[in-house]
């Protein structure tokens, strides 16, 4: 299926192109004091309470982090250090791209600006950018919508920067939960999913699927 060209192709960062690493983060914290089972149970409950971080009022993405490692390791019977909660924080800008990502980027940014809309503090995001090899039209972040996906007011901080509506863009992620639900709420059309594997497809909300970036170029026919 190859859809039509749009004004611009939006983007999830952090999952999507960036390689996510929050649970080698968890698992270099907390391995020796976890087994496996407990370490797999610790890790869907890191990114259960991420999730359930971002929805209320804005907040730092520190805070974000440290909240969701302390309601973590109390449920999980860890003792909290807040020096944890900081190391991981601090990794965020050193992650780079999967590994599909950058060919991918840049044979579309020849035809379609790209653009990122990222759950990311503005102290954070370049750098991750930086190592996508890639030209981006603009990068939007959680901080400057004072709102973190899957709030609809990110999306809406985006379109009103870019000047544009949900018809205009192809909104491109790995996740439902944070960005392709919301996506369709808020009425963007067309989708793209990319399937890394950390969430089941859902053809309810209306996708291209692809496996990674390599397969982006072809849904524009290029």
């Amino acid at each position: 299926m190859t859809l039509l060209r749009p004004k611009y192709v939006t983007f999830d960062c952090y999952g999507t192109l960036t390689n996510f690493q929050m649970a080698e983060a968890a698992r270099d914290l907390y391995r020796n004091q976890l087994d496996e089972a407990r370490m797999a149970e610790f890790i869907r409950n890191f990114a259960a309470y991420r999730l359930d971080e971002v929805l209320g009022d804005w907040k730092s993405y520190a805070e974000v982090v440290h909240n969701s490692i302390e309601r973590t390791c109390k449920r999980n019977g860890i003792k909290f250090n807040e020096e944890d909660a900081r190391m991981v924080y601090e990794r965020v800008p050193t992650w780079g791209p999967h590994a599909d990502v950058p060919a991918g980027l840049a044979k579309v940014a020849k035809e379609i600006p790209l653009v990122i809309l990222s759950n990311a503090m503005n102290s954070q995001i370049m750098s991750n950018v930086e190592k996508l090899g890639a030209p981006f039209h603009a990068v939007y972040t959680a901080e400057q919508a004072q709102a973190y996906k899957p709030r609809l007011q990110a999306f809406e901080y985006m379109f009103d920067m870019l000047g544009c509506g949900p018809e205009d863009v192809v909104h491109c992620s790995s996740s439902f939960r944070y960005d392709l639900m919301s996506a369709n709420d808020i009425g963007i059309k067309n989708k793209v999913w990319v399937n890394r594997r950390h969430e089941p497809a859902n053809p309810y909300y209306g996708y291209v699927e692809i496996a990674d970036i390599s397969g982006l170029p072809g849904v524009f026919g290029l």
